[in-house]
């Protein structure tokens, strides 16, 4: 294999340290000459850049770090580009959580009205970004971290050129902690997976080809309280009802009621937790003698982000036929969604992409809130690409979290407004 440019896209984010881990982790089967670290707050990529450079020294590699304010820089001649970005800053993560809870509907980063302000910020910057790869990096990959994931791969697929992945760290993070209770190794863990970003399901767990389902799903609905495989106490009547393994994020569809009122009756929201996170991690990153990721990292979240990352880009770039949860379109993968629409599901992953594997028929109990979710978010490029208001107000009012058009139309007003210096398509 040649040697590697990757180009890192938001590379002063606090996560670019769990990145820089990775390669040095791969450094093997991943010879990487060149990783190119993109970021518009010059301050914050000097920090995390002489971290890296730092990493990377320590470790002995010879992957030249390079720091740069310029995208096309990044961009330009890259076999590999990772996205991280956040439009809006951690400042706009905030106004995207306490927003909703004006209207008595939750706040969250990435699932409803949360998610929906946070994509029409986001969507077109990525689409700029993509554009510009197909003609600087026309052969190149583009892996999509940035949030809301689905949505963002969804945008790119449907109004780009580009070859794009998504990817988050939810499945990946769901299959080490089910290695973990039972005590194994988690590449001995096959999950049979489905249904949107942040909206997800397990089917059956194996254990070396063995189906250790029930047991698990036994496991949940005993443990008092939380269970080591979830990071959230879901009813256990409901748990069994469904004999599925529901992703944490779940929880705002199935206990909307629970998790609103703890939304209400925090002292702060989760955007603001992160943000002293995020000054504790810069201040930690400026130390001349720090040469590794600190321990600190992991509360900012996005565990074994790098994991997920260099393992998949390993696949594709060595050809490995390997099994990856990742973002694509759907290619008739799950019956009863259009095939270009954006799945999360198992792929095949080799040199020429993810190809995901048949899925079939989803549950009737879990059916009609993807296709509605899904609804939501073809709604939601439609309006971040066109400026539809008319686009905007149908997404709000097909998300199963918004009670009515009345509502759905003062919270499309007030987003709009909170948001106009970053939505100009819609002026």
């Amino acid at each position: 294999m040649s040697e590697l440019k990757v180009g890192v896209i938001g590379g002063g984010s606090s996560y670019t340290p769990e990145l820089i881990e990775g390669f040095i982790k791969r450094r093997d089967e991943l010879p990487v000459s060149r990783i190119t670290l993109m970021d518009i707050d010059r301050e914050r990529l000097d920090i995390v850049g002489g971290l890296a450079r730092r990493m990377v020294e320590r470790a002995g590699v010879e992957a030249e770090i390079v720091l740069t304010t310029e995208r096309q820089a990044a961009l330009e001649g890259g076999d590999f580009v990772v996205t991280q970005i956040r439009v809006g800053g951690l400042e706009g993560r905030a106004r995207d959580e306490k927003i909703p809870l004006e209207f008595g509907i939750i706040g969250q980063e990435t699932t409803g009205p949360g998610g929906f302000a946070m994509a029409l910020r986001t969507i077109p910057v990525m689409l700029d970004l993509a554009h510009e790869m197909e003609t600087l990096s026309p052969a190149g990959w583009l892996i999509n971290f940035t949030n809301p994931s689905g949505l963002i791969t969804e945008a790119l697929n449907s109004h780009s050129q580009v070859r794009a992945i998504g990817l988050c760290n939810g499945p990946i993070t769901m299959r080490n902690r089910i290695a973990s209770t039972l005590g194994v190794d988690g590449e001995r863990i096959g999950l049979d997976y489905f249904g949107l970003n942040h909206l997800s399901w397990i089917r059956r767990v194996s254990l070396n080809g063995r189906d250790v389902t029930a047991d698990l799903l036994a496991e949940i609905a005993e443990t008092p309280g939380q269970s080591s495989v979830l990071d959230f106490p879901f009813d256990k009547t409901l748990i069994s009802a469904l004999g599925l393994i529901p992703s944490g994020y779940l929880r705002y569809f199935y206990h909307t009621d629970r998790v609103l009122r703890q939304m209400q009756q925090a002292e702060s929201t989760r955007a603001e937790v992160v943000m002293e996170i995020d000054r504790e991690l810069m201040e930690l990153y400026k130390a001349p003698d720090l040469k590794e990721k600190p321990k600190v990292l992991e509360q900012r979240g996005g565990a074994w982000y790098s994991d997920a990352a260099c393992a998949l880009i390993s696949a594709i770039a060595n050809d490995r036929n390997e099994e990856h949860i990742v973002n694509v379109p759907n290619r008739g993968a799950l019956k009863g969604l259009p095939d270009e629409a954006v799945v999360e599901v198992p792929a095949l992953v080799n040199r020429s992409g993810a190809h995901p594997l048949v899925i079939g028929e989803m549950p009737p109990a879990v059916r009609g809130l993807v296709q509605a979710v899904k609804a939501y978010e073809e709604l939601t490029v439609e309006a971040a690409v066109t400026g539809s208001r008319e686009a905007a107000l149908l997404a709000l009012v097909a998300h199963p979290l918004v009670p009515t058009a009345g509502v759905a139309e003062q919270l499309l007003a007030r987003i709009l407004e909170a948001n106009r210096a970053y939505l100009p398509q819609f002026e």
